[in-house]
């Protein structure tokens, strides 16, 4: 248990499994392993309540490029709750393959990839190796919930 032993020395602890807000209802997975796959729906920030954690909105208008880099972190650490609770063990994660990264940008905001970085470097820091993964960072309008930032993903298990 490496992964999880790194967690803990910088002092990262996993959230609980997304409470949506009232009346909403996500009828999907948010892993989905097949063969030797697995298919990370799109997460945002959590808060150790496994609520969405803020500041909510726009990077660049309302939440500074710093917040939304420290958000894009809180949503690898929410991913990495999902593995665990789906894989028992974040050791059969073998490799990361792709990121898919989702910034709500205000008009004429140009720096999504900075923003992802936050997720990026702690799965690098994380894995080394096996957590380098092709990326896309992309910005848009709107994300769910007034959230700063969503990213999905894309990984290599062992059985």
């Amino acid at each position: 248990m490496q992964i999880e032993e790194r967690l803990s020395a910088l002092g990262i602890r996993l959230p609980p499994p997304m409470t949506p807000p009232p009346g909403v209802v996500l009828p999907f997975s948010p892993v989905r392993v097949v063969g030797d796959r697995a298919y990370i729906s799109g997460h945002g920030p959590q808060d150790d309540d496994g609520t969405f954690a803020g500041p909510f909105g726009k990077v660049d208008a309302d939440v500074s490029v710093e917040q939304a880099t420290q958000a894009a972190r809180l949503v690898a650490i929410s991913i990495l709750g999902s593995l665990q609770r789906e894989l028992g063990d974040l050791d059969r994660v073998t490799a990361w393959l792709r990121v898919f990264g989702m910034v709500n940008s205000s008009p004429g905001f140009r720096r999504q990839p900075a923003v992802i970085n936050g997720f990026s470097d702690l799965i690098i820091e994380l894995y080394g190796e096996a957590g380098a993964h092709a990326r896309s960072a992309v910005g848009l309008a709107e994300l769910p919930f007034g959230i700063p930032v969503e990213i999905e993903a894309e990984v290599q298990i062992r059985p």
